[in-house]
């Protein structure tokens, strides 16, 4: 199994493309390594970079917890699908990040991804600049979620 960590700095080029990081790429196992899909996360203002595996573990999810036939559920879907596609790494290990997906998450040239366990964040340098919290917050967050007195 692999996790993704780390956050990356990358800039992207006139066509829409970008460097997949290096680092990232040794995180993953190799029959993972060229194909993934791209979608506009549910709560932030950025993307989600899944490996194809992931993806399809996401995808049984939905489907041992939704049933096509209600008309909620359905509705639900086609908001998680809208805008979804299906990426490849080039041969120089480049990535082309769909124009409609860029603008719905405000990005125009320098990205961070970010590596959160079976998934990669892609946001735009300022959104995530912005959405950083100081340390103070983190460690009350922490406590209120994780911590307990029970053992």
């Amino acid at each position: 199994m692999y996790s993704f960590i780390g956050e990356y700095f990358c800039k992207i080029d006139s066509k829409g493309r970008v460097l997949f990081p290096s680092a990232l790429k040794k995180q993953m196992e190799n029959t993972f390594a060229e194909k993934f899909v791209i979608k506009k996360d549910i709560y932030e203002n950025c993307l989600i970079l899944y490996t194809i595996d992931e993806w399809e573990r996401q995808n049984e999810i939905l489907r041992t917890k939704l049933n096509t036939y209600n008309k909620e559920h359905s509705k639900l879907l086609r908001a998680y699908f809208r805008g979804t596609a299906e990426i490849t790494l080039d041969s120089s290990n480049r990535m082309l990040l769909p124009k409609r997906l860029m603008e719905l998450a405000g990005i125009e040239n320098d990205i961070y991804m970010s590596g959160q366990d079976k998934k990669i964040e892609i946001w735009s340098k300022q959104a995530y600049d912005a959405n950083m919290i100081d340390e103070n917050e983190f460690s009350t967050l922490a406590e209120k979620l994780l911590g307990s007195n029970e053992a």
